[in-house]
């Protein structure tokens, strides 16, 4: 094994790709289409696809704009693959073309690997497959995943068009996605079609894209990968399932929030009030959450909402999962917000900036938006349990 793969490595012949990204490796041994006019076409396009990976996935001149958003995912996952952060160099994997073979007159499946060796140790980083269509005279490259799904069963919801293999949780299919545009339209995010694949898990997920091995990923169970062109966005899902058990309405709402809004700004007590009011948690409704606080405010009668909701104190600790006194908060302080002035006015109570200590920017940002200051915050929130 190591004699083939020293092999690769070094009894080879090379087309470089003068000044771009990424340059090919092509192997003695690689059997190449025997009309030199065709041959040429194809090597020369390769070349041409791969020197472009690290360019914004829409300018790659060698990908056709209908074949683009499903590319756009096995793009993604080839840029930079040449680099080493171990060994600091930018171009440490070389790429290799491990095999052509010819699908019909027009259309070719391409195989590469990308590898290494130091001293004695050889390097596999990564295995890739991809479709070369000709066109003119020329080769446009793209992912095999429409290929290796086409024999999949489909079913659409809301903006959502579902593709899975043999059998689907429908009604929490339904649930998910239904729920995902709801949240989208209140985050006045863009709205896309979206197409989602159902995979087992994340091995399936990058071997429909073209990733047969990425040595990033040795061992990863569960994941998924989305892209977004040509208006359209495209999510290969191997973390749901077919089943949809981990589906989670309070998780789906963090999800949505952080395609609009930056992490950097977001102010994690007032986005996990959003979840709790929006979504509930652990599985429990907003419903049963405001229940069990409303429960535990009247056995604590004297208690100091300020001090608690710095704590961020668990209000239910004989309970298998926490609730946090300064979470439900902020969902009782957002629910009178978005009533009185909207949903842009809880936006911007959400960008108030990361937890600080004793939340002084959130307490300045909840005194200018919703008229709470540190001194009546006890009495509000006596207030807002009262009244709900």
């Amino acid at each position: 094994m190591k004699n083939i793969f020293t092999s690769i490595l070094f009894s080879i012949t090379f087309l470089l790709a003068l000044g771009q990204s990424q340059s090919l490796q092509i192997p003695s041994y690689v059997s190449l289409p025997k009309d030199s006019i065709l041959r040429k076409q194809l090597l020369t396009s390769l070349s041409d696809f791969m020197g472009q990976i690290d360019k914004p996935n829409a300018e790659n001149t060698r990908v056709s704009n209908l074949d683009l958003p499903e590319t756009a995912l096995l793009l993604d996952e080839m840029k930079g693959i040449e680099k080493s952060n171990k060994y600091k160099e930018d171009h440490f994997f070389k790429a290799s073309l491990s095999n052509v073979f010819k699908l019909n007159d027009s259309l070719f499946t391409i195989q590469l690997s990308y590898m290494a060796q130091r001293n004695d140790t050889l390097m596999l980083r990564a295995m890739i497959t991809l479709l070369a269509q000709r066109q003119h005279g020329e080769f446009y490259f793209k992912s095999p995943l429409k290929s290796n799904t086409i024999l999949w069963k489909s079913m659409k919801v809301a903006n959502t068009h579902i593709y899975y293999k043999s059998q689907l949780n429908t009604s929490k299919a339904k649930e998910c996605f239904n729920m995902t545009l709801k949240y989208d339209k209140k985050l006045s995010a863009k709205i896309f079609q979206h197409t989602f694949y159902c995979c087992d898990n994340y091995q399936e997920v990058l071997r429909l894209i073209g990733v047969d091995y990425k040595s990033d990923y040795n061992g990863r169970t569960y994941g998924s990968l989305s892209t977004k062109e040509n208006n359209q966005s495209i999510e290969v899902d191997g973390a749901l399932t077919p089943s949809f058990k981990v589906f989670d309405s309070h998780d789906l709402w963090h999800s949505r929030l952080y395609k609009v809004l930056s992490n950097d700004i977001i102010n994690r007590p007032v986005d996990e009030g959003t979840a709790y009011l929006y979504g509930g948690s652990w599985g429990l409704s907003w419903k049963v959450i405001l229940k069990r606080f409303k429960q535990y405010a009247a056995e604590n009668k004297n208690a100091d909402w300020l001090v608690l909701y710095n704590e961020s104190k668990n209000y239910d600790e004989k309970a298998k999962f926490p609730l946090n006194v300064d979470f439900v908060i902020n969902a009782l302080i957002i629910q009178n917000l978005e009533k009185e002035k909207g949903f842009p006015a809880v936006m911007e109570l959400l960008s108030c900036g990361k937890k600080e200590k004793d939340n002084e920017n959130y307490f300045k940002d909840l005194e200018r938006i919703c008229g709470i200051s540190k001194t009546d915050f006890n009495k509000k929130v006596w207030d807002l349990i009262d009244s709900n």
